[in-house]
């Protein structure tokens, strides 16, 4: 059912393009070369098109082809705010990629998606928690990239700060693994945050700073003033 849909973003396909984006994620797969825009046009039209079992459907179908493009697709397809009747399908389908994640730009959208779903029933941070010990990196760093919009509260409620500091224990326990995109992950979701929460910010890189990576913490901090130390 997915080839018609396959065949819209093939239309649009530039060989060159295809070529310098294969050189850029260094991932083998094929690639067809569209943009995001392209992509974002062709999603939005099937999302007033499709019911929701059959967006589903599709978003999976077109996963599955391991297309660059296709996969960005099966993302862009399922981020909604909304998604009625029951979104427990649409979530169900975004986990069961989490595993063929093996580059930032395809597990990012699909992590967009994710976290309108987790937005949607915040319960999912308990399956989500299953990531953080994985061997797998991408599963690990999806744990925090999912969970971003739980940074961006300026007044949380009580069960959104709970959210927060169990996020920031995950963080913890990921700070010993220094390979980059883990500790990128935690610079980002603690940048995030500080827009918000200076003050769980500043403590968490005062505990874990110093086995932090440099860039991390630099990360981390890059929207806080430098605290004046006392004469």
């Amino acid at each position: 059912m997915h080839e018609p849909y396959l065949a819209q973003l093939r239309e649009q396909a530039d060989p060159a393009r295809a070529a310098d984006m294969q050189k850029y994620h260094k991932v083998e797969r094929e690639y067809l070369g569209l943009s995001n825009p392209q992509i974002d046009e062709l999603t939005k039209a099937w999302r007033k098109e499709l019911d929701t079992d059959t967006r589903v459907a599709l978003a999976d179908a077109l996963w599955r082809t391991n297309i660059f493009e296709a996969r960005l697709a099966a993302a862009k397809s399922l981020t909604q705010a909304r998604i009625r009747p029951d979104d427990t399908a649409a979530w169900n389908v975004i986990v069961s990629w989490v595993p063929d994640f093996d580059s930032w730009a395809i597990a990012d959208h699909a992590c967009m998606a994710g976290q309108k779903r987790l937005v949607a029933d915040p319960s999912r941070l308990d399956e989500v928690e299953t990531w953080v010990r994985s061997d797998h990196l991408w599963t690990r760093r999806a744990a925090l990239v999912i969970t971003l919009p739980l940074t961006k509260q300026n007044h949380p409620k009580p069960a959104e700060l709970e959210a927060r500091d169990r996020i920031l224990g995950w963080a913890a326990e990921m700070v010993p693994d220094h390979r980059w995109f883990i500790q990128k992950a935690i610079g980002w979701w603690l940048r995030d945050l500080s827009k918000h929460d200076e003050a769980r910010t500043r403590a968490f890189v005062e505990k874990h700073g110093e086995n932090l990576k440099p860039f991390a913490v630099k990360e981390a901090l890059r929207h806080l003033r430098k605290t004046q130390k006392p004469d």
